[in-house]
């Protein structure tokens, strides 16, 4: 299973959406309407979207036209660039044996395992880029409203 934190997922779900919003006439959109689009906290957007702005993926402004974009077309950000702005991606995997077993000596029995796997996942997030949520437009499923629960009697 691919795992990535949440707030790396979350920075992905808002540049989904700034993707599909994705305009050549350089259109913003407001974290307000990215946090509802994507049912996300609002705080957290402005904080995801602030940071992808320091690492070169949004451009943002201020005031009553202002707002964020992609600050390259879609398929020129990849989902690595993405989680790369959020967390550490280590070369070298942890050794299930603990830090100083792997490299000293002979390498654990799942050394070779574990660091293709994480070769395959690094390579998998630097394929996928961001163009088909380009490609889908506004066609993109929304996430369906939650049910009201029932009360019982």
């Amino acid at each position: 299973m691919l795992k990535i934190g949440k707030l790396a997922q979350q920075a992905i779900a808002a540049a989904s959406y700034l993707a599909e919003r994705y305009d050549e006439m350089g259109s913003r959109v407001s974290a307000a309407e990215i946090a509802d689009a994507r049912s996300l906290p609002r705080p957290v957007v402005a904080k995801v979207l602030a940071q992808m702005s320091l690492h070169g993926l949004t451009t943002g402004t201020t005031g009553p036209t202002g707002g964020y974009r992609l600050a390259r077309v879609p398929k020129a950000i990849s989902l690595f660039d993405i989680v790369e702005a959020f967390e550490r991606i280590d070369v070298r995997p942890m050794c299930p044996f603990g830090p100083d077993w792997c490299g000293n000596g002979d390498p654990c029995p799942l050394h070779d395992s574990i660091t293709n796997a994480s070769e395959h996942v690094a390579d998998f997030l630097k394929t996928q880029h961001l163009g088909p949520f380009a490609k889908q437009g506004n066609r993109v499923p929304r996430r369906p409203a939650k049910k009201a629960r029932r009360k019982a009697k």
